[in-house]
């Protein structure tokens, strides 16, 4: 009965986090998703509007609208990872197909006053999909016992022991609640048999190896799923014959699991340790609420300029954690930790940097059109909070220390012919580490065409960006990385009625 109870009592337990800055960059980084037009144009969208995502850009494009329409997209996303490790080359490709966008808009004319039109929209848009999935396989100095080891020393052997009368399970939830995440790893490596004290003796606080190698063999598998949406009320109005302004309050959505496991082998043959397995499952759930000004101009018939404001986004985030280990000299009960136990962490906020987006678009007729826009961004502004936390504080200081400007370049252009659209588009985006070591800076292409059936419009887009990511396998102890070269390819059918 007792063993039923554990996932109860985890609930109630508060433990010491690790959110660090790849939490940061992964709800501060977007993808340009959204309506199959916004895409094919590389989201360059900022001095034109009248599309639904556009008003991701610039929140003054919905005044840019002369009918209420609504719109409706599904995309199939393609993830290609060519990862190197240990002087070893895996490939990975998976698919997913997700309705990425919905939304409208309703378009209010006046005659009579300056205020030519007012348009209230409402849009539904994925800000990125995490589904994804790389292996890396091969050949490193570096073992996990290091990483056990690190957080081992200089904990007291008393509470990695198990009491009469306990179960390991329940021992393994007492000392994360009591003593945080890094006494629990610690209480792992110990009971997997891979760390044991240099005494045997409950005040000890140094530990050793049982694993012996000059190098081993790793394989490691992560897997992720979930989304980041953003789900957007939008006002704006057209003064006068030139002027376009509005405004948007933004509601985010997040889900994301990820799981990793880790398959070593390959010791000394006169090592104690002749194997591990060491699996770790992550979930986190939240919203966050974000805001945006910005304004159009046409400056005569045929160009446009557009100014925005972002603000940050403040995200409220609950992460739960389940792991499971085993080796050569594990306890016989350590299988009972497995993915049902669960830890239950503090509750914390991160802040994303506010993004500033200057445009400036060519409109040639009925013919086609031109658009650029120039996105800043200064990533060292992003926070983890309360900052009451030292283990944020410490983090926001790394942020601040090693994540700078982002500079973002998109340029988009349509010919039409009549009812048929050809679309292009280029985009660039710096990386948001000073040093551009760990993700490098992201080039993308998209191309697409449209059809116009007059009150209803179908369109296709082909979007591909490529970046390259230096990833640590885990955060503490090992320096090992894997370095991947992320190709994303996403195919975008959208399809809009005007009412």
């Amino acid at each position: 009965m007792k063993r039923f109870l554990t996932f109860i009592i985890v609930l109630s337990c508060a433990f010491v986090s690790g959110q660090n800055i790849t939490d940061v960059l992964r709800y501060s980084l977007e993808e340009t998703q959204g309506t199959a037009r916004f895409q094919a144009l590389g989201g360059a969208f900022g001095a034109l509007g009248g599309d639904l995502s556009a008003l991701n850009v610039n929140p003054a494009g919905s005044a840019v609208f002369n009918f209420s329409e609504f719109s409706v997209t599904g995309t199939n996303y393609n993830r290609e990872n060519e990862v190197l490790f240990g002087n070893s080359q895996r490939n990975t490709d998976i698919n997913s197909i997700e309705l990425n966008q919905v939304g409208g808009v309703f378009v209010f004319k006046s005659s009579e006053s300056p205020w030519k039109k007012l348009a209230l929209a409402f849009n539904y848009d994925q800000v990125r999909n995490f589904d994804n999935e790389f292996v890396a396989s091969g050949n490193t100095t570096q073992g996990i016992d290091n990483y056990f080891l690190n957080f081992a020393q200089g904990v007291e052997l008393g509470p990695l022991r198990v009491q009469d009368g306990e179960f390991i399970e329940d021992a393994y939830l007492d000392i994360g609640s009591s003593l945080g995440f890094g006494a629990q790893q610690a209480f792992l490596g110990f009971q997997a048999g891979l760390i044991e004290p240099v005494a045997d003796e409950d005040t000890n606080t140094a530990y050793v190896s049982n694993a012996q190698y000059t190098s081993v063999n790793q394989d490691y598998l992560q897997s992720t799923n979930g989304f980041n949406s953003k789900f957007t009320l939008n006002f704006s109005g057209q003064y006068q014959e030139n002027l376009y302004v509005g405004a948007s309050v933004n509601f985010h959505s997040v889900f994301f699991e990820q799981l990793t496991l880790l398959d070593e082998g390959g010791y000394d043959p006169t090592s104690p340790v002749q194997f591990t397995t060491f699996d770790n499952f992550l979930r986190t759930e939240g919203y966050g609420f974000s805001f945006s000004v910005g304004a159009i101009a046409k400056l005569n018939d045929n160009i446009r300029i557009g100014g925005s404001y972002q603000s940050p986004t403040w995200y409220e985030l609950t992460d739960d954690t389940s792991q499971r280990i085993n080796s050569t000299l594990a306890e016989p009960d350590i299988n009972f930790i497995d993915f049902g136990i669960v830890n239950l962490f503090e509750d914390y906020s991160i802040k994303t940097p506010a993004k500033i987006t200057g445009s400036a678009a060519v409109v040639f007729g009925k013919d086609g059109l031109i658009s650029f826009d120039y996105g800043y961004q200064d990533f060292s502004q992003a926070e983890i909070t309360p900052n009451l936390d030292p283990n944020f504080a410490a983090e926001n200081e790394f942020i601040a220390n090693n994540l700078g400007v982002v500079n973002t370049y998109r340029i988009g252009g349509e010919l039409r012919f009549e009812q048929v659209s050809l679309r292009g588009g280029y985009r660039y985006e710096e990386s948001p580490y000073e040093n551009g070591e760990i993700i490098g800076d992201l080039t993308g292409f998209s191309g697409g065409i449209g059809y116009n059936f007059g009150p209803s419009r179908i369109d296709l887009a082909f979007v591909r960006t490529e970046r390259d990511v230096s990833e640590l396998l885990f955060s503490s102890g090992l320096d090992s990385a894997v370095d991947i070269n992320q190709i994303n390819t996403n195919i975008t059918l959208g399809y809009s009625f005007k009412f």
